[in-house]
């Protein structure tokens, strides 16, 4: 005979809270012990009595699962977006008495974080059915790093509601407390159109593609390793019988800057769907092509951090990444409001170096009001070079904006939105 929709529903939600289940176990002994004080039969006193062996045993032997159990966690320091982390944990049991049913979970908030919130409950990891007196178990797993970010990791924990489940009891690792730090996404970049500065002899502009950098003829040496092939001067080198190569002066170098807008208004869309976070993909890329190539680079962050020196190399590159993992949006206050982005771009091109390209997001700052416009033709007309990066904020969630008109000021722009892959945008 099937139980009233009513009965299912409150049997349901017994099994789902601890905490009801031990109220109800709680109450049923109480009466018992009433009914048995009031009629004196000796199977209301042995019902009474069973209920309450179930009551101390659900709390108690809990505890005792996780007497003597010490746990430890393995995890890298270090992690990218989307890339699979490898948690090893090792449970050892120092008493003598086989312990069973005991769960692992830890705080890892990265998981679930692509949309957005953090999560702050511990994630079940597994459970052990049995452990003997005496052993360790180990086992590994791979969680899904989704969200850049700097995130403290734990405590790991045992937890056990062993054998009636009226109450979870835990234990956690002081020991397992760390720290990840999780890099933005990246996506191959194959060239850009970066332009150098005049050095020595001739005045202009000069598109630099890797590797570039010479223009005027100087002299003629021998080969050295590293050289470029398309400089051997196969002539002299059959004259001389040795490889010789022609060297040049050298013409025009490119220099990258790199200018966030972390201003909170403008932005569109959630999670790692959203504009800010996208740029910040965009950025990542940005620097690690600059990397490859050898360019100076800086990254600023229109008035709020991160703002980095120019300079090159891997260990630079290192370290923008460490900081784009962690930069944020201005907490913005009617105290203290955020700095515009143009007016930032302005007070920041007094460090640019002449011919530097300074990558721009313009979109965010239309649509707040900003006179964008002027300031990157001010930023022309002191000498930088200019790449923007623009979003189609509607696409994203975010306000209409009047479309930017950058071909007319000779402004390389690539067009980013919701669903677009920036890689395929970058490469094309």
């Amino acid at each position: 005979m099937p139980l009233p929709a009513a009965a299912s529903a409150f049997l349901d939600r017994i099994q789902a809270w601890p905490r009801l289940r031990l109220t109800v176990l709680i109450l049923l002994t109480l009466m018992a012990y009433v009914a048995a004080l009031n009629h004196g039969q000796a199977l209301l006193w042995g019902m009474a009595s069973l209920f309450l062996a179930a009551l101390l045993t659900g709390l108690a032997w809990p505890r005792w699962l996780l007497y003597r159990l010490a746990i430890s966690r393995k995890l890298p320091r270090r992690a990218a977006e989307d890339e699979a982390i490898e948690l090893e944990i090792q449970v050892r049991n120092l008493g003598r008495l086989p312990r069973y049913l005991i769960e692992v979970a830890d705080r890892l908030p990265f998981v679930g974080a692509a949309n957005g919130a953090l999560p702050q409950e511990p994630v079940l990891l597994g459970q052990l059915g049995s452990l003997g007196g005496g052993q360790e178990a180990r086992f590994t797993l791979q969680v899904r790093a989704e969200k850049r970010g700097r995130y403290s990791i734990g405590p790991v924990q045992l937890q056990s509601a062993f054998p009636l489940g009226l109450t979870q009891i835990s234990r956690t690792s002081a020991a397992s407390l760390a720290s990840l730090i999780v890099y933005p996404s990246l996506f191959a970049i194959t060239a850009l159109p970066l332009k150098g500065c005049p050095r020595l002899i001739h005045r202009g502009e000069r598109a630099l593609p890797h590797g570039a950098g010479s223009s005027e003829y100087r002299s003629l040496r021998e080969y050295r390793p590293g050289d470029p092939p398309r400089h051997i001067h196969w002539p002299s080198s059959a004259r001389s019988n040795r490889l010789m190569v022609r060297e040049f002066e050298p013409l025009a170098a490119a220099a990258l800057g790199i200018a966030l807008d972390c201003h909170p208004g403008g932005q569109a869309g959630e999670g790692r769907r959203s504009t800010f976070e996208i740029m910040v993909k965009v950025a990542a890329s940005l620097a690690r092509f600059a990397c490859e190539q050898g360019l100076p680079l800086r990254l600023l962050g229109a008035g709020h951090g991160p703002e980095q020196e120019r300079q090159s190399g891997d260990a630079h590159f290192q370290l923008i990444l460490e900081t784009l993992a962690q930069v944020d949006m201005l907490a913005e206050t009617a105290a203290a409001p955020a700095p515009d982005y143009a007016a930032s771009l302005l007070a920041q091109a007094a460090d640019a170096e002449p011919g530097e390209t300074l990558v721009v997001f313009p979109a965010a700052a239309l649509a707040r009001g900003e006179a964008i416009l002027p300031a990157l033709m001010q930023l022309q007309a002191q000498g930088l070079n200019l790449l923007a990066v623009v979003f189609d904020l509607p696409s994203f969630g975010g306000p209409a904006t009047a479309p930017l008109d950058l071909a007319a000021l000779d402004i390389p722009c690539y067009r980013l939105g919701r669903d677009d892959d920036p890689g395929d945008v970058f490469n094309r």
